[in-house]
């Protein structure tokens, strides 16, 4: 039976959270990554060995502002060749910039720090891998946990 999580009665990091205690590994689909957020997730992570079969993968489909959206209309529609290289390096430093932005907001408590420090450890161990969505905007909120259960081999949360 579906439930519906709406964060004040029924909230899905707990559910998330107990779900992925049984995952051997996860596919995350999400319009931003909150580097600060990780550590609410990373003890069950870094149990993940980093190999294909047991890792966490995170696409990252950030958000247009609004003066890219109308230049974006703008373009000729019919176009299905994607993005250029120099445009997907643009964007990958725009990105890059954000994430460096969320680090110097606000002051840094020690649970952020040692939580983006496991971070950084789990993507040099390949237990977390992020992409960046660049083709057009993609704004989700989708987790795959992937376990070892006969009846519901992958739980998916939308």
């Amino acid at each position: 039976m579906p439930r519906i999580f709406d964060n004040v009665e029924s909230k899905l990091q707990s559910a998330l959270r107990k779900t992925l205690e049984s995952a051997a590994r996860a596919d995350f689909c999400v319009g931003y990554f909150n580097l600060r957020g990780w550590r609410q997730l990373d003890d069950l992570v870094e149990r993940f060995s980093g190999l294909d079969e047991s890792r966490c993968r995170v696409l990252v489909g950030m958000q247009r502002l609004p003066q890219d959206e109308l230049r974006a209309a703008q373009r000729i529609a019919s176009s299905d060749e994607g993005i250029d290289n120099q445009t997907a390096l643009r964007l990958r430093k725009l990105a890059a910039e954000e994430f460096r932005e969320q680090l110097v907001l606000g002051v840094p408590t020690d649970a952020d720090e040692a939580g983006l420090r496991r971070l950084s450890q789990q993507l040099k161990a390949g237990k977390v891998v992020v992409k960046l969505h660049l083709r057009f905007p993609l704004h989700a909120k989708l987790y795959l946990l992937y376990r070892t259960d006969y009846n519901n081999p992958i739980t998916g949360f939308l």
